[in-house]
């Protein structure tokens, strides 16, 4: 039992509390300047052969996982639970106390305290609740003889503020653990007109079944004029035994989500590649084909030739392209595009709108966390804690009233758990109501 009794204490001290956290800011200020999840190699050549056998045996390339933080959270969790089991008792007696049970001696000794003495009943105190309502307090009132205590308290649940934060970093410990054990992150490149149903771990790279197909119907992108990117965004359908589940177009910082599962656009890649749009004007036939650079390709029905023959570039990125086009036996004719345009040709009696653009993948983040919304809770409770912790105040405050041969006796007292100068106005306020109904 006092070997019990001595774990209690220990779980359950402030020393403990302050250690703990200050260890967690520290370790996570480490696991900021080492770059997390690189390959063993990456560390030798940065640090050094021994200093990477280090990080190694301590699992600082993978700190937020190793067993050492995943200890230091545990004891946080632990001193939590048990400083506020041990602590809430005292705290729920304060607040469910029967403060009509104080002593009028009590109310005299209090830091907040004053007396007046009258020679006989005051009419404008003859009704101390109406007094008191005046100063902003609704009182309960007991009466023992000739006695009268009043009693009115403000904000009594602001006590439990601390502990609503212990529960709510619980929560958030919570909502972390269920989102590493069900939930996954990944990635997966989609390049335009495919679709995929597998995402890749971005862990070991191992494939996760998504449950449905995610197509990249296309892909857009703009460029500064010093040639960064500025904007690109992804058309991407969901799709499930060929029913069109879902669309939506993305871009940075603006994903989709579908059953749990949010597709942030993170990066693309370039092809050499192209996608042409080919349009008969008569009929409004409309038929797309993916070309290779410098290969032929044939719409069969329409009699079609084309393909690319030159095109200029930036880097990766393709500005503009030549394309021919024939009909037949008719001469081809070469047209000049500037990517993603498109134009007008007449070939064979005919007229077509043709439009070319390089074809692009489409890189995606892949994230599940059902645990999310657990940390959400978390974070709102952790805001109403503060609030209450911080904000709030305990405030609670006696008049009595006592009548004897002598005249009338009237001791007013409070008191505060915090803030003491904003009580002390309050009280002050509440004596010169009294003050003002005393001398009419």
């Amino acid at each position: 039992m006092k070997l019990f009794n001595q774990l209690w204490a220990f779980f359950a001290s402030v020393k403990l509390a302050i250690f703990t956290l200050c260890s967690l800011a520290v370790t996570s200020i480490i696991g900021t300047v080492i770059r997390q999840g690189e390959p063993y190699s990456f560390y030798v050549t940065k640090y050094g052969a021994k200093t990477a056998q280090f990080f190694h045996i301590l699992d600082i390339p993978e700190m937020y996982y190793s067993w050492w933080f995943l200890g230091l959270l545990g004891i946080l969790s632990t001193n939590l639970i048990i400083c506020s089991l041990d602590r809430i008792p005292a705290v729920l007696r304060i607040i469910n106390a029967d403060n009509l049970a104080v002593s009028p001696d009590r109310i005299k000794k209090m830091a907040h305290s004053r007396e007046w003495r009258l020679s006989a009943d005051h009419p404008d105190l003859a009704d101390l609740s109406a007094l008191l309502k005046k100063g902003g307090w609704n009182a309960d009132v007991r009466t023992q003889g000739r006695s009268e205590l009043y009693f009115s308290q403000k904000n009594r649940w602001s006590r439990l503020g601390v502990y609503i934060v212990h529960l709510s970093i619980l929560v958030i410990f919570i909502g972390a653990i269920i989102g590493h054990f069900l939930g996954f992150k990944g990635s997966v490149m989609i390049p335009e007109l495919r679709s995929t149903a597998i995402a890749y771990s971005a862990k070991d790279s191992s494939p996760i079944a998504l449950g449905f197909e995610v197509r990249n119907d296309s892909f857009g992108i703009e460029f500064y004029e010093n040639g960064m990117p500025k904007v690109y965004r992804s058309s991407l359908t969901v799709l499930a035994d060929g029913q069109v589940l879902e669309q939506k177009d993305i871009e940075v910082n603006d994903p989709l989500t579908y059953r749990g599962i949010t597709f942030y656009q993170s990066s693309y890649e370039a092809y050499k590649e192209f996608i042409f749009n080919i349009t008969e004007t008569t009929t409004g036939e409309v038929k797309q084909f993916v070309l290779p650079f410098q290969q032929q390709m044939t719409w069969d029905d329409k009699q079609l030739q084309f393909g690319i023959i030159n095109a200029e570039a930036i880097g990766q990125r393709v500005v503009r392209s030549k394309v021919w086009f024939k009909t037949g036996d008719t001469p081809a004719t070469v047209h000049w595009l500037d990517d993603n345009a498109s134009t007008s040709i007449s070939s064979g009696g005919k007229e077509y709108v043709l439009k070319v653009k390089q074809m692009y993948a489409t890189g995606l983040q892949v994230a599940k966390d059902p645990g999310v919304w657990v940390v959400y809770l978390g974070c709102g409770l952790m805001l109403l804690g503060l609030y209450m912790a911080f904000f709030l105040t305990h405030k609670r405050i006696w008049l009595y009233k006592h009548v004897d041969a002598d005249g009338t006796t009237l001791n007013l007292g409070g008191s505060s758990n915090k803030n003491k100068p904003a009580f002390a106005k309050l009280f002050n306020q509440l004596e010169n109501i009294i003050d003002s109904a005393n001398t009419q």
